[in-house]
């Protein structure tokens, strides 16, 4: 059965650092992103982990500073990301997170917090290519 967005969703990054705002929570990152982070900021990856994540569990995330009421990533500089180009698996997908897409109530939800979505100059963003992005079912 196809999905409730079969005909795709529209979104368009504005750049304006909402996901990376908000209420405290977690940024997951793997090995290989976080040897990533630490290359593109020219650092050792021992001291990026000492220095940018914080254990939760049995898991490292990316750390945040509380600012004005908001929990944002350590990353973000304005309304910018710092690491961009290498920015965790997690931030790459959004908003193509299950969370978002599994109701037409969910991406409207969303859509209050990122004004990319259903923005009026966003492309439309076909059902393969927002499937690319979510977690592969078994």
């Amino acid at each position: 059965m196809k999905p409730w967005f079969k005909d795709g969703l529209r979104f368009k990054c504005t750049g304006c650092g909402q996901c990376c705002t908000g209420s405290a929570g977690a940024v997951w990152f793997s090995p290989e992103e976080a040897d990533a982070m630490a290359k593109h900021l020219d650092m050792e990856l021992t001291e990026f982990i000492k220095k940018y994540t914080r254990r939760i569990g049995n898991r490292l995330s990316l750390t945040e500073i509380k600012r004005d009421g908001n929990y944002d990533c350590v990353f973000l500089d304005g309304k910018r990301c710092t690491i961009y180009d290498v920015r965790p698996k997690q931030c790459r997908t959004y908003p193509w997170w299950p969370e978002n897409v599994n109701s037409p109530q969910d991406w409207k939800e969303e859509g209050v917090r990122c004004e990319g979505i259903n923005h009026p100059d966003a492309p439309l963003i076909s059902l393969q290519e927002i499937q690319k992005h979510l977690p592969q079912e078994d």
